[in-house]
């Protein structure tokens, strides 16, 4: 299964981790058909680290501060598969501490600075094309849809 992630700033195509983050994977799935990505922005984004969305905070005319939501319900980490390793192009869980998870996701930059995520954020699955996109987004640009290719 894959997803392409549109962007403002053009598409990111990602494989997703099925076999080391099954249910992270399928919540992921299961809110990008719902269209719950559609229409937010990239609220955090840190050079040479990772860009982050997600939070139904930063759509436009939502009034929480950009960063604090979620879905309404928490999933748990998956940190024992293979490919718990936080690359360029990497997507990953964010959360507020261990099993927190929901809605809110980073893509990385690089490898230079992520090394301590690796076991503690979980990641489920790796941009494979538009990997200049992750440079180009800037803090406030926009989810426009994720599309799922089973």
């Amino acid at each position: 299964m894959e997803a392409i992630i549109k962007t403002n700033k053009g598409e990111m195509k990602v494989k997703f981790y099925e076999q080391d983050a099954p249910n992270t994977v399928a919540n992921f799935v299961k809110l990008a058909k719902e269209g719950y990505y559609d229409g937010l922005k990239w609220h955090r984004v840190i050079p040479d680290f990772v860009i982050q969305g997600g939070c139904p905070n930063s759509r436009e005319g939502a009034t929480g501060m950009p960063g604090t939501g979620g879905p309404g319900y928490k999933i748990d980490c998956e940190l024992t598969g293979e490919n718990q390793y936080h690359d360029r192009g990497v997507l990953s869980m964010a959360h507020a501490g261990r099993n927190t998870g929901g809605s809110q996701f980073f893509v990385c930059h690089s490898r230079r600075q992520t090394s301590h995520l690796d076991k503690n954020h979980t990641c489920f699955g790796k941009v494979y094309e538009g990997l200049d996109v992750i440079d180009a987004i800037r803090q406030g640009d926009s989810i426009d849809s994720i599309e799922i290719v089973d």
